[in-house]
């Protein structure tokens, strides 16, 4: 009908940012009367020849560079920085990370980033778990204490919804008795549910802000100090990095995370130091609308990305990653990782990719 609006979701859907996500994505192959049918994305032979390597363009060792993009060299910093022409405060730190480092930093994902105070997607239904990654290695399943009465309680939390105060424990499968009837769930499968966690100030996902009033330790020590000097090249003049949150992002072999803005901190001329971990996957920067062709890019492990300024306005998405005989490039973490503890943390990684980014809040 003429005049009729067009509901936001279809004009969304028909944007160029849009657009690029749905190009990258990694589609599973849908059954159509018993055949599976590829979508556009699929993983089988689509272009990726508009996709930025900086790897690939650091292994070239030629001077000039595609147009758009240049060298951001700065005394003193001994990392390879790229930038584009038409994003300032972006910039691009390639092989950040030495192999060694990217592993420390994997183990600290896995291990140290998810404990307790520290909240992850998990909590709001388990409550704090500890030790999830030791119990992950030694196969336990995670069972659900009744309280002593048999009465299951409940309280509420800071927004007035209702949570289970039931206590969760970890214990051996075969401690589970035979026709035993019991809420549990495996140490391996939760790993492999693990979306998100939050370090320093917490985030309050539900509203988009940081809620002060949440326990929290600060920043660990090793990860402020990295986040400060690799923040350099987008810092002010005179200025220190103060990293006071992070959030860690776990992705498995077919999530993507969609467009958006990180708008949530008070200061934007500070930028946000992301670190890729594991699978490669496809980086989208696009402008300060969604109608902005965005750029696409390779993010490889032990990568470091920063956005400040103008860049802080910019949406951006990660609409594919990269997992098994699709990528290479993690190879190099085998030799790191070949002890007999560190074997499931590398079954996970082949399959897996970890975003730690960190940001000064105020």
């Amino acid at each position: 009908m003429y005049g009729a609006t067009e509901p936001a979701a279809a004009a969304a859907e028909r944007t160029a940012f849009r657009r690029a996500e749905k190009q990258y994505k990694l589609y599973k192959p849908l059954k159509s009367k018993g055949r599976a049918r590829s979508k556009p994305g699929s993983g089988g032979g689509e272009d990726l020849s508009a996709v930025v390597d900086f790897h690939a363009l650091l292994a070239a060792g030629s001077g000039e560079l595609p147009a758009g993009i240049g060298r951001h060299d700065l005394a003193g910093f001994d990392r390879p920085i790229f930038c584009f022409s038409d994003r300032p405060g972006f910039y691009f730190i390639s092989g950040a990370l030495s192999a060694e480092e990217q592993c420390y930093w994997i183990r600290e994902s896995l291990k140290t980033f998810p404990q307790p105070p520290n909240r992850t997607n998990l909590t709001a239904l388990y409550g704090p778990i500890f030790d999830l990654l030791a119990a992950a290695k030694n196969q336990k399943v995670l069972v659900e204490v009744e309280n002593p009465d048999g009465q299951e309680r409940s309280k509420q939390d800071n927004d007035g919804r209702k949570i289970h105060s039931n206590n969760f424990k970890f214990i051996e499968d075969s401690e589970i008795q035979k026709g035993e009837v019991c809420r549990s769930t495996a140490a391996t499968t939760l790993v492999r549910k693990l979306r998100w966690s939050t370090l320093g100030l917490q985030f309050d996902w539900s509203k988009r802000n940081y809620d002060v009033s949440l326990p929290h330790n600060k920043i660990p020590d090793d990860l402020s100090a990295l986040a400060k000097k690799m923040a350099i090249p987008a810092m002010p003049s005179g200025e220190e990095f103060k990293p006071e949150a992070a959030i860690v992002n776990y992705y498995g072999p077919s999530d993507m995370l969609g467009g958006h803005v990180d708008d949530m901190e008070a200061d934007w001329t500070k930028p946000i130091v992301s670190i890729s971990l594991g699978c490669k996957c496809i980086f989208l920067l696009g402008g300060k609308t969604r109608d902005e062709v965005p750029t696409a890019m390779f993010l490889q492990s032990g990568d470091i990305v920063l956005m400040a300024g103008e860049a802080r306005e910019c949406f951006h998405a990660v609409p594919r990653i990269f997992t098994g005989s699709d990528q290479e490039e993690i190879s190099a973490l085998g030799s790191q990782l070949s002890g007999e503890d560190d074997s499931f943390i590398l079954n996970y990684i082949h399959n897996s990719r970890i975003n730690i980014n960190i940001r000064q809040v105020y």
